[in-house]
């Protein structure tokens, strides 16, 4: 496990190459850089392409072209996590050997029946903060008979970390991280942790070796990551890593969430639009200056 307790910070950039970047990354890939600058800190580029079936070689190509055009510089060679699933799946072998992780064939869909059949009968259910339904728990006390068979029937499945019992795993001590930023009504300092507002959350697919929340904090960690500079939407995913932060004994950064860049509808940007990718302003014309103007 890397050392983050040097006094050099080491800030991280970590695209996924399935679409091309927007405005939107360019803000979050220019604050990590001059935010480590400012501060004689490491910079650091991530390609998380785990998802094999939406991450494409062209756009890690466009990634490497997008970055090098604004004129950021990172050390070499890129992390991408393809190259490290054995590490995912160790982490994810830890937290089975605690009794912390379970299989679970329901899909969205067959939730998504559930709490609409809930709903009709007058009950309220429960949505974690990006407003999805909770998973129902119906398959959180298998027996290690009804279990095995899940994973001997070949039928694709998911492992989600029992909540309740991760947390009693964590221990009494307050479940906490640090925000040099501000969370969506303005929270900064140190934030109170509240990870079972999320359920029951996957930590891996039998079609993605890994979750974004569990391999965040394993390569967070790995690569000595000390100031986490991100987007204001994953504020409260935060609340999530910081569990598996106590769980896995990994060491926990400085976060910093920033502002979103909204498009005209109001909503942050999507790689679906076109018209807001870096390389569509280069392509107008645009310089890097341009795009630090417009932004910052």
């Amino acid at each position: 496990m890397a050392d983050t307790s040097s006094a050099q910070p080491v800030f991280r950039f970590a695209p996924s190459p399935n679409g091309l970047l927007h405005l939107g990354h360019a803000l979050s890939a220019m604050l990590n850089h001059d935010m480590a600058q400012a501060s004689n800190g490491r910079f650091l580029l991530r390609i998380e392409d785990i998802d094999r079936t939406r991450c494409r070689p062209e756009f890690e190509t466009a990634i490497f072209d997008d970055l090098a055009w604004l004129g950021l510089e990172w050390e070499q060679p890129a992390r991408r996590q393809s190259d490290h699933l054995d590490l995912y799946a160790s982490a994810l072998k830890r937290l089975d050997d605690m009794g912390l992780v379970y299989p679970s064939v329901m899909s969205r869909g067959e939730i998504n029946a559930a709490v609409a059949e809930a709903e009709t009968k007058g009950r309220t259910w429960p949505r974690d903060p990006d407003g999805a339904p909770l998973y129902p728990g119906s398959e959180r006390n298998l027996g290690s008979e009804a279990r095995n068979a899940v994973i001997a029937s070949g039928k694709p499945h998911a492992w989600r970390l029992d909540m309740a019992k991760a947390a009693l795993s964590a221990g009494a001590a307050p479940l906490t991280w640090q925000e040099t930023g501000n969370g969506p009504e303005g929270e900064t300092g140190i934030i109170a942790a509240d990870p079972a507002a999320w359920g029951d959350v996957i930590l891996s697919r039998s079609d993605t070796p890994s979750s974004y929340h569990l391999s965040v904090v394993v390569d967070d960690a790995l690569q000595g990551i000390t100031h986490v500079v991100r987007g204001r939407d994953l504020y409260h995913a935060t609340a999530v890593h910081s569990l598996l932060q106590r769980l896995l004994d990994l060491p926990e950064p400085v976060y910093h969430h920033h502002r979103l860049l909204l498009g005209a509808d109001g909503r942050k940007l999507s790689k679906s639009n076109r018209d807001t990718g870096i390389q569509a302003f280069r392509e107008a014309g645009r310089t890097p200056a341009d795009i630090r103007a417009l932004i910052l």
